[in-house]
């Protein structure tokens, strides 16, 4: 079991909440020169690494979204402090006591506050918080902050990456681990030959709607697709079986379906025939709620496309304590390998 924690500790902790991903963009570009043919940028802010080979008939289509969960900035009151709205999906409870950076002229800490419990009703002290109760705190006064931060400026989470045993812990792993397993995928396919022409993408606004995902796979209109992104892994106490979806530390999740798509049975087929025949852990994905790009080139290729997702396992979800499990991390990269190399080998006819 061996990753590159440093790489990924990077890409996590690189600011770009959805439709502010130029950071993250940057970071890929970096790492890839050299290591794919082509790397393009559509107007939408996709990042297209584009490996060529000789046949273009049947393209391939990866991809894994830049963006993470975030704010904007929408209010400053007389005394400084800042509402906002959320980019994504938020469970109000995982922001108390929380730091976050405003990206504004420049760069500051706040922290999230709302009424202290002292002071609270006990109605109030029985009812769960909602996103509205929070405010953040800049330790300014509003002269001060105006002169940094303006309505419309990005806020994001602050946590740093740790190694916690056997697993990495951080914010945004949803969805920077996908972004990792794209990036050393395809540094693992350099000089190897594969069947067909593969675009690695790196989407865009998925947290508001498998955006960039949709524009993507129009253009690219691929043939086979596959996704990568997080699940949930409930496996913690009061868990019922039912209720887990994965497990942290047994193996890549392939995706059979989620709230937004039902993945093509061949690519089900394949994907664990695959990690089967080479002896690697893996489980299944039935996601009952929540969607990810698998979605958006499902759709959008313009004949549709044979789709499937290797997930994460990953504990916590949107919140700044993620948990994904190392050997998992490994084994998304070395499943998305074989997919894409071994295409031509199987049988997809319908039966």
């Amino acid at each position: 079991m061996s990753i590159n924690v440093a790489l990924l500790k990077q890409i996590c902790e690189v600011p770009g909440v959805p439709g502010h991903e130029q950071k993250v963009r940057e970071l890929v570009t970096k790492e890839l020169n050299g290591v794919v043919d082509s790397i393009t940028v559509d107007n939408m802010g996709n990042l297209i690494a584009l490996k060529k080979v000789k046949s273009s008939e049947k393209p391939v289509m990866a991809a894994a979204h830049m963006d993470e969960i975030g704010f904007i900035v929408s209010h400053i009151d007389d005394n400084g402090f800042l509402r906002f709205h959320p980019l994504g999906g938020f469970d109000p409870k995982t922001l108390t006591a929380q730091r976050v950076v405003i990206h504004g002229k420049k760069d500051v800490i706040g922290v999230m506050g709302t009424k202290p419990i002292h002071l609270m009703s006990p109605e109030e002290r029985g009812k769960s918080l909602q996103l509205t109760d929070f405010f953040i705190d800049l330790g300014m006064k509003k002269e001060e902050v105006v002169k940094i931060v303006e309505v419309g400026n990005v806020v994001t989470r602050d946590r740093e990456l740790i190694e916690m045993g056997d697993c990495v812990n951080c914010k945004s792993l949803d969805n920077r681990v996908a972004v990792f397993i794209l990036i050393e995928t395809l540094k693992e396919l350099k000089g190897k030959e594969i069947p067909y022409d593969f675009h690695a993408v790196f989407t865009v606004q998925e947290e508001v709607g498998i955006r960039g995902a949709q524009v993507a796979a129009h253009h690219v209109n691929p043939h086979f697709s596959f996704c990568i992104d997080t699940t949930i892994a409930f496996d913690t106490p009061g868990a019922k079986p039912e209720e887990q979806v994965t497990k942290l530390g047994e193996g890549v999740a392939i995706k059979v379906m989620d709230a937004s798509a039902i993945c093509d049975y061949r690519m089900v087929k394949y994907m664990k025939e695959l990690a089967n025949n080479n002896n690697m852990k893996w489980q299944n994905e039935l996601l009952p709620a929540g969607g990810t790009d698998t979605a958006g080139m499902q759709r959008m290729a313009k004949f549709g496309t044979i789709a499937g997702a290797v997930s994460i396992p990953t504990r916590h979800i949107h919140s700044v304590i993620e948990m994904a499990h190392k050997e998992d991390i490994k084994g998304n990269i070395d499943l998305l390998k074989l997919c894409v190399s071994k295409l031509d080998t199987y049988d997809w006819s319908f039966k």
